[in-house]
């Protein structure tokens, strides 16, 4: 009991304690479409924002992974390391069939961070990095 209770203590302290870490911020929509041929040009452009107290080291590496359909990873931004308030935009062209139905692809973008002497770096809040746009 005395254990179960001091572990429960230690769980509590450890998930309260503040982040010392990034708190990154994606936004994505669609900025319009052409044709070429066949084919429908999908432009997204996304944000990423720092929203978090504390700056980024600089040699980090983080980046927004593209998904189509919860399936595997179709793509990479390359996102610079971004100091509390900062924003970096990128831009995303995806190319599908005219003959597609609206709303039938779903994008997901996450961020991926990554530092290159230690394999986890912190995200205070890493639901926030993620969002999906239908097209």
């Amino acid at each position: 009991m005395f254990f179960a209770v001091l572990l429960g203590t230690l769980l509590l302290a450890q998930n309260s304690a503040p982040c010392t870490g990034a708190d990154l911020r994606t936004s994505v929509s669609v900025a319009g479409m052409t044709q070429e041929g066949e084919l429908n040009v999908y432009h997204l452009a996304g944000t990423v924002t720092n929203v978090g107290k504390m700056k980024q080291a600089p040699n980090v590496l983080q980046f927004v992974e593209i998904y189509l359909d919860g399936t595997g990873r179709i793509d990479t931004r390359g996102i610079p390391p971004l100091k509390p308030g900062q924003n970096y935009a990128f831009g995303y062209d995806f190319k599908r069939s005219s003959d597609a139905g609206d709303g039938t692809s779903t994008l997901s973008f996450r961020i991926s961070m990554r530092q290159p002497q230690t394999p986890t770096v912190q995200d205070c809040n890493p639901a926030a990095g993620m969002t999906s746009v239908e097209i």
